[in-house]
């Protein structure tokens, strides 16, 4: 650390992870669900049949079913949640170009509730204030928490979650797909994929990289187990 002088700087001897996961988080568990989803259906297909077509038909629908339902969900979600973002930036936009002194006067307010001294936010909200569209982004950070400049595409979150979703519940069709016949296979893949899943999570999280891998294989594994059980009851039902 520099030390004396009008000019010191201190150094920066620590840095944060980004809690919020960017882009690895949503990818990661758009993979996971296409995984374990598509797992557990192919498992409780062939726990029903040994049909290799029925249950490569049945893996095939339930990846285009699901990756089209997760991108149609995630595209509303995001465009319903933009475009409240945006109706909210021109309420503020509008207040600015209406009230500007008693905005200015608000975000001196919001600088003395965190702390500022009051005659420095007031001089702070002034400067800032001469800038409209500067003040507006940090009107809209400061009360509605979001950035005008940076609101989330509905288009792009419905192509990656359309993408991460195939590619986690191609996993265990592939094998099918390939010829094989018998499950342990695509079994022992989609094993190994949620293992290595749930320890990428772990990039995002407190959690040591074993316990999130070790946490993903026993959910995924139980809901495959589950369905299976119950495609054998009704295959041996129907027999």
């Amino acid at each position: 650390m520099t030390e004396g002088g009008s000019g010191a700087r201190a150094e920066i001897h620590h840095e944060h992870r980004d809690v919020t996961g960017g882009w690895l988080r949503p990818a990661v568990f758009g993979a996971m669900d296409g995984l374990v989803s598509n797992f557990a259906l192919i498992a409780g297909v062939a726990g029903g049949t040994a049909d290799t077509k029925i249950i490569s038909l049945a893996g095939i629908a339930g990846l285009a079913a699901g990756a089209f339902s997760m991108a149609g969900g995630e595209y509303v979600s995001v465009a319903s949640q933009r475009e409240l973002a945006q109706a909210e930036i021109d309420i503020e936009r509008r207040e600015l170009e209406r009230h500007p002194q008693s905005e200015e006067d608000e975000l001196a307010q919001l600088y003395v509730q965190r702390g500022v001294d009051p005659d420095t936010a007031r001089e702070v909200a002034r400067q800032i204030s001469r800038n409209p569209e500067q003040a507006l982004v940090v009107h809209a950070r400061a009360e509605i928490g979001v950035d005008p400049g940076d609101l989330p595409s509905p288009v792009l979150a419905a192509v990656s979650s359309f993408v991460s979703f195939g590619v986690g519940a191609v996993i265990p069709l592939v094998p099918y797909l390939l010829g094989l016949t018998v499950l342990w296979v695509p079994a022992v893949a989609s094993m190994v994929a949620l293992f290595a899943a749930g320890a990428l999570v772990s990039r995002v999280t407190a959690r040591t990289w074993w316990f999130s891998g070790l946490r993903q294989l026993i959910v995924g594994g139980l809901a495959a187990s589950l369905t299976w059980g119950l495609g054998t009851l009704i295959g041996a039902g129907g027999s």
